[in-house]
C-alpha cells in the first residue's frame, strides 16, 4: 500500500511537504505512524495535513483514492495568549546547517527585531501589527562559548520585552583514539582512550561514552567527556576472564561513533616502576644495585633495564636476566671509571609477551672509589735561551686516554743530564696549574711529567731537550734560519701544510691563541706520522689577527724545528695609512718616501704593496703610466701599483711644471684597503730648461758668430759708416760720416779708471805739453753760439776757457802739417743768442804733472785703444799761454772725422824741458764724456 501525504501552512494554504510512504498492511489492523521534521517550527504556524491512499499491486488498478480532510495543527500564532515566543528552543545543530526561527508575539503586541548573537539584528517587512517573524540562518558555525543567543524584542501591553533561546551549533563526535588496555597488578584491568577532536559540544549537549563487553554482556563503564584534550580511563576488577571483546561507543545529539577490540590480559602487563634501589659492594671499576618489584602476591617474571648516565651526559643501558616480580634482585655493572660520579635508575617490563616499559624509578647517585690514574699527559715545551743556559716552559694536558681516577692530584716534574751523572731534581705542581717553567743549562736533559693521586702515580710522560749550542739554538735543531711560509686562512680557522718523511715517528703543531696578549693561552696539537696537513680551529680566533705556527718533527721524545707558518682567518685593510713624505721634486716628477711604515704582526693583514694616488686639478686621469680610479663622489684619481711591500718610495713622473698636485699613499693587504682621508699637496718647480735652453742656443750661436757680432756691435775700430747699430746721415768729411754732438747726447761724465792718473795730452807743433791744470772748483760753462751757428766756450770765471777735440778721431789726412791747430784758448767773451748752462757732476783732474804717457804707448798697450771723449773742458789754473790758440768760436754742431793715430804722426816733445816718457805707464786711459746740448 502506498500512502500519499501533503502538509500545508494553514494561514498561505500552499503545500510544503509531500512524501509517498510505502507499507505492507496486516491483519491485525495496526496503526500505522509516520513523521515529519519541519525546518520550521509547528509552534510558529498552523500545519495542516491530508492522505490518500493507492494499492501497490499489479493484480488491482492502481488508481488513488480520494484526499481526506485537512487536519490543523494550531500554531501559537492564532493563540490569544499576549505572551511571547520564540522557537525552536535550545536546538542542537551540526555546523553548517540552516536554521529558521521563529519570533510570536502574541496578542495585540509588535514584534520590532531579532537580534542574533548579540551582533547581526533582523526587522520584520512592515511596521503593521504582526502575529509572528521567521528568519532563516544558513550555514551557521559554532562559538567558543556554549550555545549562541538570539532575542525576539517585543513591544506592546505586555511587560515582557524581550523572548529568547540558544543555539547549540557542534559536531558528531569522533571515532575514539589510541584506545589501551592493560593491567599493572594482575588484579584491574584499565582502558585509555583520547576522545578525538573538540565537538564545541558542552555540558548536557557533551559526547558520553560507554564500554561494552560483549561475552559477559557487560557495560563496565558509562564516562562523559570532561575536555577533548584531556584522555578517558575506565577501569574495572578482573576475575577469572581474561580475554575481553570489547565495543567503545561515542554518542552526542548530533551522532554515534563505535570501536570494537579484543585483548588477552597476559600479554597486557605494564609492572609498577622498580623501588628501594641501592648500592652494595662498590669498587673501582664495579657497582652492584639491588631493587624491589611488584607484584608480590602474584609473581611473574619481569626483565628490568638499569640507565647509567656519565657526568659528560653520556648514558649506557645495561639489562638483566629474567627475574620473579617477588624476589629482591640485584645487578653488578662493571667497566666504570674509578673515582666518577654516576647516576642510576631502573625500570621493568614482561619478561614473556612484552607490553611496554614501567616509569622509571627514582635516580640512585653514586661515585665509585679512587684507583691510580691511568693513561699518560701530553706534555709540551718552549725552550727560551738565557745566559749561561735556557729556561723551559712546561705544558701539559690529558691525553684522550688519560683519567685522574682520583682526587688531590698533583704533577710531579723530574729532570736530568742525559750524557753526565747528575742527580735528578724534582718539584711538585698542583692540579690548578698547567704549566711550569725550569732551568736547565746548555747540556742534553731528559724531562718526565707524571700525575699523581691518593693512590699512585700515572706512566710517565718523557721529552728530550738537545745540547745547546753557544748561540742558544739546540744542537739538532739546525733548521732555525727557515723563512717563515705563509698559509692560507677561513673564517672557519686556518690550514697548514708540511712535508712528511720517515724520519718522524710524527708532528706537533704549536700556536697562541691571543698572541698580542701577555698570556697568550698557548696550544698545540699531535699528528700520526703520515699526517701532512691540518686545519687550526678555535673559537678565540680573531680576524685581523696575525697567527705564529711552528712545526715539529718528533723522533724518539726528541724533537725537531720544521718551519713556522704565519696566517690570518681574515685580512683587514689596514688600520694605519702610511706617512708619505716629499723627498725631491723637480718640475716634472715628485718622489715620495714613506719609510718608517711597519709590515710587521701589528698589521690586520700582510701588507702586499701600496697604491701611490695623485689628484689633478682637473681630477681626471691623465698621466702616463698610471692606472685610473674612480672615488664614490664621481672624482677620477691616477692610481700606481707597488708590488714590493719593502719598497718605500716611488717617483711620480710626467707631471707639468708649475701645477698643484695632491698625493695620498695608502698599503693595501687581502683585505683591501681603508679610503682616502688625507692628500699632500704639491706645486711642482717652474721648467728652467725654457730660460737655458734658448739662453744656450743664443749663445751658441753668438760664439759661432763671435767675429760677425764684434765686427757688427762693437769694433776695435768703430767705423759709424760699416755700424749697424749706429746710423748717421749728418756731415761727411771726406766721404766719411761724422758723428753730430745731437746724435749722442750723454747724460753724465764717466770715469773709466782711476787707478792711475788721468791725462790730458796736448800738442803744439809737434810738442806734447803737460798741464797742471785741475778743475778744482766746478764753475759754470756758457756755450753761445755765433752767426754761424757754431757754438763758443765761455765763462764767467776770469779764468781763459780750453778747447780741444779727441785726436784720436782725427783722420790722418784731416790732420797733416795743422795737426794741432784747432787747440785753441779762447778769452772770455760775452754770451750771446741762447746760452745753455752746464754744471760738472765730479771733480775732474785733468792735467798731471806725474802722468805723462805718450800717444805712441797709448796705442801700442795690448793692441787695443782707449780713446778720450770729445768735450768741453773748463778752464784750468795752469798756463797754456805757450800753446796757440784762437779766438774764433769752436763749431758744436759737427765732430771731425775720428780716426786712430798712426805711430809714426805722434811725437813726444817737451815745452819746458820734459822728456818723452816711454817708460810702463798704466794700460788704461782715462775717457771723459762731456753732455752736449740739453
Amino acid at each position: 500500500m502506498v500512502f500519499d501525504i501533503q502538509v500545508s501552512r494553514t494561514e498561505e494554504m500552499n503545500v510544503v511537504w509531500t512524501e509517498y510512504y510505502n507499507t505492507t498492511l496486516s491483519k491485525l489492523k495496526k496503526t500505522l505512524h509516520w513523521s515529519w521534521d519541519s525546518e520550521l517550527p509547528l509552534e510558529c504556524m498552523s500545519h495542516s495535513v491530508r492522505i490518500r491512499s493507492m494499492v501497490n499491486d499489479e493484480r488491482f488498478s492502481k488508481l488513488w483514492s480520494r484526499w481526506s480532510q485537512w487536519e490543523t495543527v494550531l500554531g501559537l500564532d492564532t493563540s490569544d495568549d499576549n505572551t511571547p515566543y520564540i522557537f525552536p528552543e535550545d536546538k542542537v545543530v551540526e555546523e553548517g546547517s540552516n536554521v529558521t526561527f521563529c519570533c510570536i508575539g502574541g496578542k495585540d503586541n509588535r514584534i520590532e527585531y531579532l537580534l542574533f548573537n548579540y551582533t547581526d539584528y533582523y526587522y520584520p517587512d512592515s511596521n503593521i501589527s504582526q502575529r509572528n517573524m521567521v528568519i532563516t540562518m544558513k550555514k551557521v558555525l559554532h562559538a567558543e562559548v556554549p550555545g549562541i543567543p538570539v532575542f525576539c524584542k517585543i513591544s506592546g501591553k505586555e511587560n515582557k520585552k524581550y523572548s529568547a533561546t540558544l543555539l547549540f551549533v557542534g559536531k558528531p563526535p569522533y571515532e575514539p583514539e589510541d584506545l589501551s588496555c592493560d593491567t599493572r597488578d594482575i588484579r584491574t584491568l584499565t582502558c585509555t582512550w583520547n576522545p578525538g577532536k573538540n565537538t564545541y559540544l558542552y555540558g548536557a549537549h557533551s559526547t558520553k561514552y560507554h564500554l561494552f563487553e560483549r561475552f559477559s554482556r557487560k557495560t563496565f563503564c558509562y564516562q562523559e567527556t570532561a575536555h577533548y584534550l584531556e584522555p578517558i580511563h575506565c577501569s574495572w576488577a578482573i576475575d577469572q576472564q581474561m580475554i575481553y571483546n570489547l565495543t567503545l561507543t561515542a554518542q552526542n545529539p548530533l551522532g554515534k561513533r563505535s570501536a570494537n577490540f579484543v585483548i588477552d590480559v597476559a600479554h597486557r602487563v605494564h609492572p609498577y616502576p622498580p623501588s628501594d634501589l641501592s648500592v652494595e659492594h662498590m669498587k673501582a671499576t664495579e657497582v652492584s644495585l639491588y631493587w624491589r618489584m611488584q607484584p608480590k602476591y602474584k609473581a611473574i617474571k619481569l626483565l628490568c633495564q638499569i640507565e647509567n648516565r656519565h657526568p659528560s651526559g653520556q648514558v649506557e643501558l645495561h639489562n638483566s636476566s629474567p627475574v620473579q616480580s617477588n624476589s629482591y634482585p640485584h645487578l653488578t655493572l662493571s667497566g666504570l671509571q674509578p673515582f666518577t660520579n654516576y647516576a642510576f635508575r631502573m625500570r621493568c617490563g614482561a619478561a614473556s609477551h612484552f607490553w611496554k616499559w614501567s616509569e622509571w624509578s627514582k635516580t640512585l647517585r653514586v661515585r665509585t672509589n679512587e684507583a691510580a690514574p691511568s693513561g699518560k699527559l701530553d706534555v709540551w715545551r718552549e725552550v727560551t735561551p738565557v745566559l749561561g743556559g735556557r729556561n723551559v716552559t712546561l705544558f701539559w694536558k690529558p691525553l684522550p686516554d688519560f683519567r685522574a681516577n682520583g682526587g688531590d692530584i698533583s704533577f710531579e716534574i723530574t729532570w736530568e743530564k742525559l750524557k753526565k751523572a747528575s742527580e735528578p731534581e724534582h718539584i711538585s705542581i698542583s692540579a690548578l696549574q698547567n704549566s711550569t717553567t725550569i732551568s736547565i743549562d746548555n747540556h742534553s736533559y731528559k724531562i718526565s711529567v707524571v700525575a699523581r693521586n691518593n693512590i699512585n702515580f700515572s706512566l710517565p710522560s718523557v721529552m728530550i731537550i738537545s745540547r745547546a749550542t753557544d748561540n742558544g739554538a739546540e744542537e739538532k735543531v739546525d733548521r732555525t734560519d727557515l723563512e717563515e711560509e705563509r698559509v692560507n686562512g677561513t673564517v672557519d680557522g686556518i690550514y697548514i701544510s708540511w712535508k712528511a718523511t720517515n724520519a718522524f715517528d710524527g708532528y706537533i703543531v704549536d700556536w697562541c691563541n691571543f698572541p698580542r696578549s701577555q698570556h697568550c693561552d698557548f696550544q698545540w696539537k699531535r699528528f700520526d706520522f703520515n699526517t701532512s696537513s691540518c686545519f687550526i680551529n678555535s673559537a678565540s680566533f680573531m680576524p685581523g689577527v696575525r697567527y705564529n705556527f711552528r712545526v715539529y718533527g718528533s723522533l724518539a721524545n726528541e724533537d725537531f724545528f720544521l718551519g713556522k707558518k704565519v696566517g690570518y682567518t681574515k685580512e683587514l685593510a689596514p688600520r694605519l695609512n702610511p706617512q708619505g713624505e716629499i723627498a725631491e721634486m723637480t718640475s716634472h716628477t715628485v718622489t715620495v718616501t714613506w719609510d718608517s711604515y711597519p709590515v710587521n704582526e701589528s698589521q690586520p693583514g700582510f701588507i702586499r704593496g701600496y697604491h701611490v694616488y695623485v689628484k689633478t686639478m682637473e681630477e681626471e686621469c691623465s698621466l702616463k703610466g698610471s692606472a685610473k680610479h674612480a672615488l664614490s663622489d664621481g672624482s677620477v684619481l691616477c692610481k700606481y701599483t707597488i708590488e714590493n711591500p719593502e719598497e718605500k718610495r716611488y717617483v711620480v713622473k710626467h707631471l707639468m711644471p708649475e701645477t698643484t698636485y695632491a698625493l695620498a699613499v695608502k698599503a693595501y693587504t687581502g683585505g683591501g684597503e681603508t679610503p682616502i682621508d688625507a692628500y699632500i699637496n704639491v706645486d711642482t718647480l717652474h721648467d728652467f730648461l725654457l730660460v737655458i735652453i734658448p739662453f744656450v742656443v743664443i749663445t751658441a750661436v753668438c760664439f759661432w758668430k763671435i767675429k760677425w757680432v764684434k765686427d757688427c756691435c762693437y769694433p776695435e775700430i768703430p767705423n759709424p759708416n760699416k755700424s749697424q747699430v749706429l746710423s748717421f746721415n749728418g756731415l761727411k768729411l771726406n766721404s766719411e760720416a761724422v758723428l753730430k754732438l745731437s746724435d749722442c747726447i750723454p747724460d753724465t761724465v764717466v770715469l773709466e779708471n782711476t787707478s792711475e792718473a788721468n791725462t790730458l795730452q796736448l800738442w803744439s807743433h809737434g810738442n806734447i805739453l803737460e798741464s797742471e791744470s785741475k778743475v778744482i772748483n766746478p764753475s759754470w760753462v756758457y756755450f753761445i753760439q755765433n752767426e754761424v751757428g757754431n757754438l763758443m766756450c765761455t765763462q764767467s770765471a776770469p779764468e781763459a776757457c780750453t778747447s780741444f777735440e779727441n785726436l784720436a778721431y782725427s783722420s790722418q789726412t784731416a790732420l797733416g802739417s795743422s795737426l794741432y791747430q784747432n787747440l785753441w784758448m779762447s778769452e772770455k767773451s760775452e754770451p750771446q743768442l741762447s746760452i745753455l748752462l752746464y754744471q760738472p757732476q765730479h771733480y775732474i783732474e785733468i792735467l798731471s804733472k806725474d802722468t805723462v804717457t805718450s800717444l805712441r804707448e797709448i796705442t801700442e798697450r795690448e793692441g787695443s785703444l782707449r780713446y778720450i771723449s770729445q768735450m768741453e773742458v773748463p778752464c784750468s789754473e795752469a798756463k797754456l799761454s805757450d800753446l796757440p790758440h784762437s779766438t774764433e768760436p769752436m763749431e758744436h754742431s759737427s765732430y771731425k772725422i775720428q780716426t786712430v793715430l798712426g805711430s809714426e804722426l805722434v811725437t813726444s816733445t817737451s815745452d819746458e824741458g820734459i822728456q818723452s816718457q816711454d817708460s810702463s805707464t798704466s794700460s788704461n786711459s782715462t775717457a771723459l764724456l762731456l753732455p752736449g746740448r740739453h
